[in-house]
């Protein structure tokens, strides 16, 4: 398996080097399944002349009618651009009353908080070590949980990763979990601080800030990170704020809200998990449960 990523490491970094020569462009737009390799993409800037880099969250099949819409669009019907896919938040969201009713069938007794105490409260769960399902706003478009449908625990804790195989995710313990940090904090704990909205870019956690986020690291020192924009996912930006308020850690760690199955959409489905799964708490809309 190392020698299989090696060498795609090693074709994908000749094809650029080969376009940017052809084209002379510093701008790169890439997609297709490849473009999922978050090892290979972190090491684009590093060993490639391109300065921005820009792919689509749907990179692989699931985005091939987006690209043949905008290839229509701007090359055959002439429209100029409107510019580009920031967040990918696009899926449906469901109503206040939709998800109270899913958390009434269930039998569930919850506290309903405002924003600011919702964040708060469920940071102070996160840092007590808790495995809190996070469910707000619109389902992610694409193969990520970006901060709506996700699992969130506190990166700091060093067992935090076999807790999370253990009761939940039950993946081989070879795969990483993700970082989501602030974007501001980006460049304070990797080394590189290009954005990374949508999770698909690896970098190398600076080697003093390891034993702080041991969770979501990689054994090679390295993280799949999450740059949260305040302005493309505030509510998920400000629960990490309010993390970092509690901890003065800008990170959590993210795995996607599921277990051996897709990635929860609807209320019910969240609901379901959680307590199959056995989640400390359920943050779903403006309603915290304590499982």
């Amino acid at each position: 398996a190392a020698t299989l990523q090696w060498q795609l490491e090693e074709v994908v970094i000749d094809l650029l080097n080969q376009l940017h020569r052809k084209t002379g462009r510093t701008r790169l737009c890439y997609a297709g399944g490849v473009a999922f390799n978050c090892a290979a993409n972190g090491k684009i800037f590093r060993r490639t002349p391109f300065k921005d880099l820009y792919i689509h969250p749907a990179a692989g099949d699931a985005g091939l009618a987006v690209g043949a819409a905008a290839y229509v669009t701007h090359h055959l019907m002439g429209m100029a651009r409107q510019g580009s896919l920031d967040h990918a938040y696009l899926g449906p969201e469901f109503t206040n009353d939709r998800i109270k009713s899913a958390l009434d069938a269930a039998g569930l007794r919850y506290q309903t908080a405002e924003p600011s105490a919702l964040f708060e409260t469920t940071a102070q769960h996160i840092a007590a070590g808790k495995i809190v399902g996070w469910y707000q706003g619109r389902t992610e478009w694409g193969p990520r949980a970006l901060g709506n449908r996700s699992i969130v625990a506190d990166p700091r804790r060093g067992d935090m990763k076999d807790i999370l195989n253990r009761r939940i995710k039950h993946r081989e313990p070879f795969r990483p979990f993700a970082p989501s940090i602030l974007m501001e904090s980006t460049a304070d704990w990797f080394d590189q601080s290009y954005p990374s909205p949508f999770m698909l870019l690896t970098y190398k956690v600076h080697p003093e800030k390891v034993a702080r986020i041991p969770a979501p690291t990689h054994v090679d020192g390295t993280g799949r990170l999450q740059t949260v924009d305040r302005r493309a996912a505030p509510t998920y930006w400000e629960l990490i704020k309010a993390f970092e308020g509690e901890t003065g850690v800008p990170v959590l760690l993210n795995t996607s809200f599921n277990e051996s199955e897709p990635v929860v959409n609807t209320p019910e489905e969240a609901v379901n998990c959680a307590v199959r799964t056995g989640m400390d708490v359920l943050a779903i809309g403006q309603h915290v449960v304590e499982l």
